[in-house]
């Protein structure tokens, strides 16, 4: 499973100010700290809000590939933003995210395919995330339609069937498990999946057993990668434990350590 930093983003207070002060040493030591944890993709936020968030991307992208050769995220709903991150990313890229909606499909296809950029498509249009695993399912199939007519295919997208918080949505964690069952039947080979695993356990108590409960359920159930907070020492146990449990990796009895 692909795991993918979610910490370098401008939503951490020290981050942000970091990237408000253009502090390339703060930011240097936190993706090498995130690839010391076990990252294998890190993804870039600026933040929301921004008046400068193209310049900001484009910063922030320079001075992490100055340390990293991992895969980049760049990880942003603004369209000017994502290219500014995109033109100055020379790592291999994946683009997060477009979502079902027709304008934000035709501006970030096209895109993807000049940078050859990998996508995480976002199962919700301009109505929102749906509230049950087959309209998600039909937005999957939409977005992979759409992808294909500019010539990117399946095995280049991560459809997101998008995790809700608990706290607001209880039903919603077996309803996003069912999505990505379905998703798996929409192509052969079966298209891969990523979520932002932290998501779930938004405003609620116990993160951390929330977060690594689910991360189990969702790797049982075939998850190809996940955004995740890399520094949590159990969590990323947990992923070693069930990759050996998939058969993604060989056995030996010092797995956690290898």
């Amino acid at each position: 499973m692909l795991v993918i930093s979610e910490r370098i983003n401008g939503l951490y207070a020290a981050v942000g100010r970091a990237i408000d002060a253009r502090d390339e040493g703060f930011i240097q030591q936190h993706a090498v700290l995130q690839m010391e944890c076990g990252a294998q993709a890190l993804d870039l936020n600026v933040g929301p809000g921004r008046d400068d968030g193209p310049a900001a991307m484009e910063w922030l992208v320079r001075t992490v590939q100055e340390v990293s050769d991992l895969p980049l995220c760049i990880d942003t709903p603004g369209i000017k933003t994502m290219t500014a991150g995109v033109k100055a990313c020379r790592n291999r890229l994946i683009i997060n995210s477009t979502t079902a909606e027709a304008r934000k499909m035709q501006a970030l296809f096209p895109l993807a395919k000049e940078h050859d950029a990998d996508v995480i498509c976002l199962t919700m249009d301009e109505r929102g995330v749906p509230n049950d695993a087959e309209s998600r399912a039909e937005m999957a199939m939409l977005m992979i339609t759409t992808a294909m007519e500019h010539e990117i295919m399946p095995d280049r997208l991560y459809l997101d069937p998008l995790v809700l918080p608990i706290k607001a949505a209880q039903d919603q964690p077996m309803k996003v498990i069912k999505a990505m069952q379905l998703f798996q039947t929409l192509n052969d080979p079966a298209p891969r999946t990523v979520v932002g695993l932290s998501n779930v356990s938004n405003g609620a108590k116990e993160r951390g057993i929330l977060n690594r409960t689910f991360l189990a359920m969702l790797m049982g159930a075939g998850l190809s990668a996940a955004i995740v907070d890399v520094q949590d020492a159990e969590l990323m146990r947990l992923v070693k434990a069930g990759e050996l449990l998939r058969a993604e990796k060989l056995y030996c009895d010092d797995f956690l350590r290898a």
